[in-house]
């Protein structure tokens, strides 16, 4: 079984927030970490032609989350976006959009009733394998 990774409670707070802030589009962005932990929120515009069905983050807005990172001695954590009426798990555009191997894909979904749910993946082109997601109590700094 795959080792579990940490998500700070407040991190994941943000995120399930924000999700619930635009219920009918899916929201996207960054996690910058460093020793393995994440630890700063980059939300990034979502830039789909159909924001409601599918996400692509903002190129722009993308490049300077990500040199935010560097300047703060983080690396690309993990990527998030919701799923406003799917479940949280990755869809084949999901699939053939992840080209950041290395990093955590983090899926929050709203198609529950009454319960938020996120899940964490390892994704490639043809599969995926679900990472145990743990809430962890230290703060993050954003």
């Amino acid at each position: 079984m795959t080792e579990a990774i940490l998500i700070p409670r407040k991190i994941t707070l943000q995120l399930l927030h924000w999700a619930q802030q635009t219920p009918d589009h899916e929201i996207c962005g960054l996690l910058g970490g460093q020793n393995g932990l994440p630890t700063s929120c980059y939300p990034v515009e979502n830039a789909a032609a159909n924001p409601s069905r599918h996400f692509l983050l903002n190129a722009a807005e993308q490049v300077a989350a990500m040199k935010t990172m560097r300047e703060r001695d983080e690396v690309l954590f993990a990527i998030y976006h919701s799923h406003p009426h799917a479940p949280a798990t990755p869809s084949p555009a999901d699939l053939k959009q992840a080209v950041y191997r290395e990093a955590l894909y983090l899926i929050i979904s709203l198609n529950t009733q009454g319960l938020l749910e996120m899940r964490g993946f390892k994704i490639s082109p043809r599969s995926y394998e679900e990472i145990p997601l743990l809430l962890a109590e230290h703060s993050s700094r954003r």
